[in-house]
């Protein structure tokens, strides 16, 4: 199939903008909490009405100061209660939100101020504020920077005392549809970020849409989402202007070192993550049920599960022998892991990268079942997700109601509909030619089925060549090769060289103690353990998984274990975590060369 569409489920407001769903919540739900806060250690429910007027007092603060419709203001922080509140102040000002990673270098912090022409910011920390101010002299538009952790939002509620109501309700309901809404910047993979501008009526019908296509899953007064992304990413947006549509409540949380901590006592009923945090939760369970003496118990579990999984697919449903096998393990294993996730939900959904097939049906098959989608920022993240009730395992699902997806001549995936981006800020060269022909056109290789269910199989712009002439979507393998407990990252190598190779890095956090487990020294790194045959044949292992993915021809036949990891800090991954090829083959050309060599 080259092309499926399904009509709208939900309508977008043309007079209309994203503040309309805090007042409107206030109006109609105004007990319900919408969101919580964590207050000395522990989670506290703001209603409609109480977070409706936080958010008036904030932008009345910011309207105070000067900004004025239009407006661009930065907003560089973790994901926390008051970057929701900020975002939807900002937007009730009349102004436009402009995302900065909390982890961003003074570098890109002034790029994207400065192309933004940002004439506020608020920030979180004092390092934030250091970043800011060591590169404000470059930034003559910048005039304000407030701190949260320095009582920023408080100034702002001082700031706008003498402000109206009329005045807030005035400037809220300027913006249309049509108009920005935030100007996001891309991850910057293959040169300087580019702002995506998303208008009001992009968040609607992606918002929207998905609220109405898994509504099971946004149950006003019953259903809840932990949000952990980075709301500086767009999927993070979504999993935040989602919930309020809805709306049901939404919890925030800044890091996910004590994530299984704080989905035990938030006990969502729907998780938005991405595909590492669900190798984790499956890798985790694993190596402690190993170290617990209970391994092979828990491959029976997972075997079990997958079978069962597949098992739900075929005409007459799981046989009566793999039933009692799956409640004996529901009991034992599955309950405990769906307890690990909160205990109270059944659905997550997953985007950023391929989850893989054998996670989805892992998981599925413990009763947690993870919809995948797949997106970009200039798609206002999801432009196809899996429906709750007709999934099918392996894709990306269907197109966003009310949108459509098209696959070129040569794979590349196209797409149409009222979600998409407006323009690059500053940059009418690059829109022109993204949105050639009046599609977005996104790098992506991908095929629909009859169904027209989505599968992407690349990026038009990552293929390999190798020398034979064999055409390689490094993305397959990569990703099957990163699901084992010990790979963190996974690069793909062989543009026309004889073969296929791979540079490999190790988690750190499983390393110590799989090398308790095989008798290394205490402390091992993955550079003293260079050469290891016991870590080369683990390596081996997570390589012949990936290879049974692909054909021989585009199988890896070597790979070279790094010692030192892909970050953002050492410049091979973007704040997204996507893999800066350019810059990893470049620093790691030795190590390619060490590849082919006789």
């Amino acid at each position: 199939m080259r092309e499926f569409s399904l009509p709208a489920l939900y309508e977008v407001p043309a007079d209309g903008n994203l503040t309309d769903i805090v007042r409107r919540n206030a109006a109609q739900h105004p007990d319900v909490a919408v969101i919580a806060r964590k207050v000395g250690g522990t989670w506290q429910d703001v209603t409609a009405t109480a977070f409706l007027a936080e958010v008036h007092a904030a932008a009345k603060g910011l309207i105070a100061s000067g900004v004025q419709p239009g407006d661009r203001v930065g907003l560089m922080s973790r994901t926390r209660y008051e970057w929701t509140l900020l975002d939807f102040a900002i937007w009730c000002a009349g102004a436009v939100t402009v995302p900065v990673y909390e982890t961003s270098s003074p570098e890109q912090v002034q790029w994207i101020l400065s192309d933004s022409g940002a004439t506020a910011v608020v920030v979180e920390l004092d390092s934030h504020t250091a970043a800011v101010e060591s590169v404000r002299e470059s930034l003559p538009a910048l005039k304000h920077v407030w701190q949260i952790e320095a009582g920023g939002v408080e100034e702002l509620g001082r700031l706008g005392k003498d402000v109206s109501d009329e005045v807030v309700e005035e400037r809220s309901s300027q913006a249309k549809a049509d108009d920005p809404a935030t100007i996001v910047y891309t991850s910057g993979t293959t040169g300087r970020p580019k702002g995506c501008v998303l208008t009001h009526r992009s968040f609607f019908a992606e918002c929207g849409n998905v609220v109405e296509r898994l509504r099971p899953l946004f149950r006003t007064g019953e259903c809840s989402v932990l949000l952990f992304l980075p709301l500086a990413h767009v999927f993070g947006r979504l999993v935040q202007i989602a919930p309020m549509m809805a709306p049901i409540k939404l919890g925030t949380v800044p890091d996910i070192k004590n994530l299984t901590d704080e989905l035990a006592a938030f006990r969502p009923t729907l998780i938005l993550g991405v595909p590492r945090v669900f190798e984790k939760v499956y890798n985790s369970a694993r190596a402690k049920a190993q170290a617990d003496g209970k391994g092979a118990i828990f491959d029976k579990a997972a075997d079990t599960a997958i079978a069962y999984s597949k098992a739900l697919e075929l005409p007459a449903g799981p046989p009566l022998k793999l039933r009692i096998k799956h409640k004996v393990f529901d009991r034992l294993v599955y309950s405990k892991l769906r307890a690990v996730l909160g205990g109270k939900g059944e659905y997550a959904i997953s985007g950023g990268a391929p989850l893989g097939e054998r996670l989805g049906h892992f998981f599925r098959g413990i009763g947690f079942t993870v919809l995948e989608g797949y997106g970009l920022t200039e798609s206002c993240a999801a432009t196809a997700f899996n429906p709750w009730d007709r999934q099918k395992i392996g894709t990306v699902g269907q197109p966003l109601p009310g949108s459509v997806v098209r696959i070129a001549d040569d794979g590349e995936v196209l797409l149409h509909g009222e979600h998409l981006f407006k323009e690059y800020w500053n940059n009418p060269v690059a829109t022109a030619e993204a949105l050639a022909d009046g599609w977005f056109h996104t790098g992506d290789i991908g095929t629909l089925d009859e169904d027209g269910y989505l599968r992407i199989t690349g990026r038009k712009k990552e293929i390999i060549v190798t020398a034979g002439g064999k055409n390689v979507a490094p993305a397959v393998i990569e990703d099957r090769i990163r699901a084992h407990a010990l790979v963190a990252e996974c690069m793909v190598v062989g543009d026309g060289r004889p073969f296929v190779g791979a540079l490999v890095t190790i988690d750190e956090e499983f390393l110590g103690r799989w090398a308790s487990d095989h008798g290394k020294p205490a402390g091992s790194t993955a550079a003293s353990l260079h050469g290891d045959a016991d870590l080369q044949a683990a390596i081996q292992s997570a390589i012949d998984d990936g290879n049974a993915a692909v054909s021989k021809a585009e199988s890896v036949r070597k790979f070279r274990i790094l010692s030192a990891q892909f970050t953002e800090d050492s410049g091979h991954l973007t704040p997204s975590l996507k893999l800066k090829r350019n810059v990893v083959a470049k620093d790691y050309a030795g190590e390619i060369e060490a590849i082919y060599a006789k």
